[in-house]
């Protein structure tokens, strides 16, 4: 992981005043992407003069590393359907209802806000891919670990792998997102975690026959 540039104060005070910077950056830097954020607009934002921001940051580049992980923390750690348990059939099943029904009701704005830094800056800051790269590995490992719970209990055939069906639910979900983003409509979004969770079910032992 890249060294942090930027500073933690040390009161709860200053704790704060760098958790609004970091909201409103992330918020704005959301809506209007990265290049399209300004310190100016991130200072109005958040109440707070440039001087403020540059006691905690070193540079944009800080500001926008903090960014990267704030929205990984809200992704992966704030609750939600990212955070369940998926250690069985019906896990799935609610967890992809779960998805579905959160994102239509955001209108189908946005995307997933990790993927979104992640079409921004994955080719031009070396240090924010490997944030973000970090970020979808801990979600991949989520998935990896519901989906090796089950085929420990036997829901999973004993050959199934498990790390490449995670790549594959990962990949269905951020591409089902973007498509129902551009579209404005959750059914590509849905459409995608079927087939990623029907892909999984082909794996159970009751769903596999031999040539």
């Amino acid at each position: 992981m890249p060294a942090n540039r930027w500073r933690l104060p040390p009161t709860r005070k200053g704790q704060e005043t760098r958790e609004r910077i970091v909201s409103s950056a992330a918020a704005l830097m959301f809506r209007n992407g990265v290049e399209g954020t300004t310190l100016d607009e991130v200072t109005e934002s958040a109440h707070v003069g440039k001087s403020q921001i540059y006691h905690y940051f070193d540079d944009k580049a800080a500001l926008v590393a903090a960014v990267v992980e704030y929205q990984a923390t809200q992704v992966l750690d704030a609750g939600g359907p990212q955070t369940m348990t998926l250690d069985s059939w019906a896990a799935w099943d609610a967890w992809r209802e779960a998805v579905v029904t959160s994102y239509a009701a955001s209108g189908c704005v946005g995307g997933c806000p990790i993927g979104s830094l992640s079409g921004e800056l994955a080719d031009r800051d070396e240090d924010s891919r490997v944030r973000l790269a970090a970020a979808f590995e801990r979600w991949q490992r989520g998935f990896e670990h519901g989906l090796a719970s089950m085929r420990e209990a036997g829901a999973l055939r004993a050959d199934a792998d498990v790390p490449t069906l995670a790549t594959c639910v990962l990949a269905s979900l951020e591409g089902g997102l973007l498509l129902s983003q551009v579209t404005k409509s959750e059914h590509a979004l849905r459409t995608a975690l079927d087939g990623a969770i029907a892909l999984l079910r082909s794996w159970s032992p009751e769903e596999y026959s031999r040539p």
